[in-house]
């Protein structure tokens, strides 16, 4: 076996993206990675026009550039810089005087040729351009953005559609935090309002995006965006967008609803989001930037912890969700699982697609995207299905839904542990209208059974207990069971109706109720109902109801920052009705293998931060990996050129990324066909 070759890095480095040297890892560099990440990924530039740290004859000072950008086939001299970026940490102002715009203009006009300048902190952005005035005189002229490779000013005001691109590393997410800061500073929303304005922002990105073939009017011009007309402007392109939205999405939005944010800061807005293709952008990068929006804007009190995007790819690869069917969870919080299986289905889609039309994803023309699209829809609109009884949750899940391809119709505001004959009329109606049957069979515990797969993290904890008898009469898990011993015959007997359960307990009955025979699902559970002598009636009942097919111990760091609560992903398959009653019928339970796997590393620690692997001496991990780069011709308007090239990148330390090829392998040895 051929060993993948490796440096390591010394602790408190990072690995600089453009030289491959080691850096000092600061709130500064994050902000310097991630630029650079964009200069090369987004913007196109080759990375043998980029310098890091170059030192600047000013008079007897010789500051050092954070990075620059130098003219194309010219020698590589102060002179010949055309772009100067300056990155600070966050607290680092503007308007200061040391570090802040004037330092960066001090350095272009030390640069004879340089055009461009940008400053940033993270959280606030500014471009400016250096030109020659009718005087003959240098004047700075604030932009919305550096151009990319091809040297346009036409795409920073107004982007083509083939010109948007996909966002890397955290630089969406940077730009989502950008975004939220103008609200904030212009308009002073709480937080929850700013958060559900800025997500009716996102859905006019993606409305505009999927018009096709129709020319973008989601962008804002570098001369709008800082005047109060152009501002105006902005918000009436932008409001008309936000009508079509309104009438496609009628169960998110009040036809009588409006975008509340001022002309200032939707321009604002407009400027940082306009280059990005949303419907293109990893899922995970885009899942990262939202999720870190809602939790910090929109934290629960119900127990709700999101679950990490690895253990959200780890369960639904395991469970393998297909075309054609009904997957659901039945406390979704933000969406997170749905999104991660939805794209998932969207993965084989697309490969049957690319076998169907003969040719690469790359090769489609815009009909054929539009007609994959119309397909995505459909099947999301019929396919995927989440609960939650929090309202701006629910309208959070369907706007997550949107922002990663479709299916928000089928989000719907419950109490998923109520009785179903207590279920609202709007909900049932819509349940049933999805689901193609009629609101009256939704009657009982019994007739619910209409989902082939089922992945969730439910609440949990002491502190939300469920205490009404009406509720926990309807659950077996929801009385109280007579230990073996008392019995006397080696079983839990169950007798009366508990006094409060804790909701995770009575999540995993409702669930198998919700499935079909022979369905499947993953949960999220504390541990102390795996292994607490007390909770033993769990464990039987829960072998008469279904087959354990997997059960995947979590390091007590997984939901860390936020809870070090110990837990462990049960995958689980319904039992049929036969199988059901020929274990009754001879008092045996059929012995079967359950897979089993202990994961003691999830790629972060306690606080959250990531964690790598590291070699024998404690030092992190740099493997050499190969990438293809996407070059824009500048002589060709939109065309590009594929090129291969080597970099070095951390290893994540985390197991989750393992486990579902073991799986699959063990399936095959036990013939589980899904």
């Amino acid at each position: 076996m051929t060993e993948i070759p490796y440096l390591t890095i010394p602790e408190g480095k990072i690995c600089d993206f453009i030289s491959g040297g080691f850096r000092h890892d600061t709130p500064e560099e994050y902000v310097r990675q991630n630029l650079e990440k964009r200069l090369v990924n987004e913007l196109k530039y080759p990375r043998e026009r980029i310098g890091v740290e170059v030192a600047l004859q000013m008079g007897s000072n010789k500051p050092r550039a954070d990075v620059v950008i130098y003219l194309e086939k010219l020698p590589q001299t102060q002179e010949n810089i055309h772009v100067v970026v300056e990155c600070k940490k966050e607290n680092v102002s503007p308007s200061d005087k040391k570090d802040g715009i004037e330092q960066l203009k001090s350095y272009m006009s030390a640069c004879l040729n340089c055009e461009w300048g940008l400053w940033t902190n993270g959280k606030q952005r500014q471009v400016w351009r250096r030109i020659k005035n009718a005087a003959g005189q240098a004047e700075f002229i604030e932009f919305n953005d550096i151009p990319d490779v091809s040297g346009s000013t036409e795409d920073i005001d107004r982007p083509k559609r083939n010109k948007l691109v996909r966002a890397d590393g955290d630089n969406l997410f940077l730009a989502f935090r950008r975004s939220h800061e103008a609200i904030h500073v212009s308009d002073g929303f709480n937080k929850e309002n700013a958060f559900f304005e800025f997500l009716k922002i996102i859905f006019c990105k993606i409305e505009d995006e999927r018009n096709i073939p129709k020319p973008l009017e989601f962008y804002v011009s570098s001369n709008e965006r800082i005047s109060i007309d152009g501002q105006q402007s902005c918000k009436q392109r932008i409001e008309a967008i936000f009508k079509r939205v309104k009438s496609k999405f009628n169960q998110i939005f009040d036809s009588n609803e409006e975008i509340k944010l001022s002309p200032r800061s939707l321009a604002q807005i407009a400027a940082e989001l306009r280059g990005y293709s949303f419907l293109a952008t990893d899922i995970d990068l885009k899942g990262h930037a939202y999720e870190e929006i809602v939790g910090s804007n929109l934290k629960g009190d119900r127990g709700q912890f999101f679950t990490p995007r690895n253990v959200m790819h780890m369960a639904v690869a395991m469970l393998n969700p297909k075309l054609d069917e009904k997957i659901l969870d039945p406390a979704c919080g933000t969406g997170g699982f749905l999104v991660t299986a939805m794209n998932h289905v969207i993965a084989q889609l697309k490969k049957d697609w690319a076998k169907d039309l003969g040719k690469q994803e790359s090769e489609w023309n815009d009909d054929e995207k539009k007609a994959l699209q119309n397909r995505i829809s459909e099947m999301a609109e019929s396919s995927f299905f989440g609960f939650d009884i929090a309202p701006e949750l629910v309208k959070a899940t369907k706007m997550n839904m949107v922002m990663n391809n479709d299916g928000s119709g089928n989000i719907l505001r419950t109490d998923s542990l109520l009785p179903p004959h207590l279920w609202e009329a709007d909900f049932k109606n819509a349940l049933a209208k999805s689901l193609k049957i009629k609101p009256a069979e939704l009657s009982n515990k019994d007739s619910i059974g209409l989902f082939d797969v089922i992945v969730t993290n439910p609440p949990f904890g002491s502190k939300i207990l469920i205490k009404e008898e009406y509720m926990l009469d309807q659950y077996s898990i929801g009385h109280g069971w007579e230990s073996p011993k008392k019995a006397g015959n080696g079983e839990w007997k169950k007798k009366t109706v508990l006094s409060a359960s804790p909701p995770e307990q009575l999540f995993i009955e409702r669930c198998l109720q919700l499935l079909k025979p022979g369905g499947r699902m993953a949960i999220v559970l504390p541990d102390s109902i795996l292994g607490s002598p007390g909770l033993g009636h769990i464990r039987q009942w829960l072998l008469g109801e279904a087959k354990i097919i997997a059960s995947l111990d979590l390091d007590s760091d997984t939901f860390q920052p936020h809870t070090g609560v110990q837990t462990s992903i049960l995958i689980l398959q319904k039992l049929t009705p036969e199988e059901k009653a020929e274990e009754q019928r001879t008092r045996i339970l059929r012995p079967y293998h359950i897979f089993m796997a202990v994961i003691d590393k999830v790629g972060h620690d306690k606080r959250g931060n990531n964690l790598y692997q590291r070699d024998e001496h404690g030092e992190e991990i740099l493997i050499e990996v190969n990438e293809t780069v996407t070059e824009l011709n500048k002589t060709a308007d939109g065309q590009t050129t594929v090129k291969s090239a080597k970099r070095f990148e951390k290893v994540p330390d985390d197991q989750t990324r393992a486990v579902p090829a073991v799986f699959r392998e063990w399936k095959r040895d036990e013939g589980i066909a899904w």
